[in-house]
């Protein structure tokens, strides 16, 4: 029988160690899992948004003046593009939360991006570095009840006592606005959803 000869071809292909698409826990800057890219379930015009971004771990904490005046007039600048309005925000040291309303998944889109590339901005200029700010995509969950829009909102506008900061009537949040007549100064937009509005107090 002839003896099959052993060629000397390229090793090329394959499995090697360290190859394909990293785990998201081992991603740099990342401080926890990131947000699954998967399809976001449809958004309905009548559900506010909560939308938490946090920011890439040795990034200094953004609660302080300087970058609260520039997160401001940033989100004074993207609170109302692309059917996107701002409603409510608060800023801890290495996160945002958002309450945001969207006439659909497209609009939530569209307004997040510019509202991301605003803030990133901001928070580069203010804090003199250069360079990638979020860890991951943004996270947004629609609020679909009474009793889930009044969590948010409580959850949102106190979050500062979660995370150990006592300070009565947070000025790192959109408190301030809340009880005030519409204000072009303003870096949110009054409500428009039913739920956002008024429904929740009937939770």
């Amino acid at each position: 029988m002839a003896r099959q000869l052993a060629l000397d071809l390229p090793q090329w292909g394959g499995r090697r160690p360290g190859a394909g698409r990293k785990p998201r826990h081992v991603v740099p800057g990342l401080v926890r899992p990131g947000v699954p890219h998967v399809r976001r379930p449809e958004l309905k015009p009548r559900h506010p948004v909560h939308v938490t971004m946090r920011v890439l771990k040795g990034i200094p904490s953004l609660r302080r003046s300087d970058v609260r005046r520039a997160l401001e007039s940033a989100f004074r600048a993207g609170r109302d593009r692309f059917g996107f309005r701002l409603a409510h925000y608060s800023i801890q040291g290495n996160h945002l939360h958002l309450l945001v309303e969207a006439e659909d998944e497209a609009a939530l889109t569209r307004g997040m991006q510019g509202l991301a590339i605003r803030v990133a901005r901001a928070i580069n200029r203010t804090l003199r570095r250069r360079g990638k700010v979020f860890a991951d995509r943004y996270h947004a969950h629609a609020l679909a009840t009474r009793r889930e829009v009044a969590n948010a909102l409580q959850y949102v506008l106190d979050n500062a006592t979660r995370h150990g900061d006592y300070t009565p009537r947070d000025p790192f949040t959109s408190q301030r606005w809340l009880w005030r007549p519409p204000d072009e100064a303003a870096p949110v937009l009054p409500p428009r959803t039913w739920l956002l509005r008024v429904g929740w107090r009937g939770s």
